[in-house]
């Protein structure tokens, strides 16, 4: 009987890791349909923002998640242009934490996906390494759509994060100020089977991309395969 009890519980700590890493597959996957059907609408992302990101943050569905766990309103998926300083393919998905009380009030409860474009290599390397507070630590501004819509207005131009939202089917620029964005290395550690951060992800291509994440970075890729920033 004892042998029985002790063969289930080790069982049961070998499922664990599988459960998180398949939680945590599921969000990239789930991103990666966000993104491919926000840019595969008449009033997207415009193309000259898109092509000036140095990194893109994708929120499935984050205000769910707030009722559940308190303060913390969603997890997520983070991709930059691989390298120190921005400029190679977009690189394998680290996990990512929104969190804030604002933002509850803002949509009213609803299930929401989040896209933050960040718009500065500062701002970017902040984020990956640290908790970044969205209009304080980071200038931040909603996000012009439509693909006519210019990045050099002087609202864009400023902003080191711009932020847009969907909704029941509406895609829409919004304010996140007063949220926090930071790392969410637990998550990477489910996702990778180990330690790893995002900026060794980004900077150091630490880990390959999972399979998860084919449709997040093809679409990215094919979108904008260049950082076209002059900053």
């Amino acid at each position: 009987m004892k042998r029985t009890v002790v063969a289930l519980s080790l069982m049961g700590l070998m499922v664990l890791p599988v459960l998180g890493q398949d939680k945590e597959a599921d969000r990239v996957t789930l991103a990666g349909t966000v993104i491919s059907e926000i840019m595969n609408v008449p009033d997207d992302i415009p193309q000259s923002v898109i092509d000036k990101a140095d990194c893109v943050v994708v929120l499935p569905s984050v205000i769910k998640a707030a009722f559940i766990v308190g303060g913390s309103y969603g997890r997520g998926v983070l991709t930059c242009r691989s390298g120190r300083k921005f400029r190679g393919p977009w690189s394998a998905p680290s996990m990512m934490a929104l969190e804030g009380a604002s933002v509850g009030f803002q949509l009213g409860g609803q299930a929401t996906d989040f896209v933050l474009l960040l718009m500065s290599p500062t701002s970017a390397a902040n984020i990956l390494k640290s908790k970044v507070k969205i209009g304080g630590d980071a200038s931040a501004a909603a996000g012009p759509v439509g693909r006519n819509a210019s990045a050099e207005t002087d609202v864009t131009m400023r902003a080191e994060i711009l932020s847009y939202s969907r909704a029941r089917g509406l895609f829409a620029g919004i304010s996140l100020s007063g949220s926090t964005l930071r790392p969410d290395n637990d998550g990477n550690k489910k996702l990778y089977g180990k330690d790893v951060t995002a900026e060794a992800i980004v900077f150091d291509k630490a880990v390959p991309a999972p399979p998860s994440a084919a449709l997040l970075l093809r679409t990215l890729n094919k979108r904008s395969p260049k950082n076209l920033s002059t900053k």
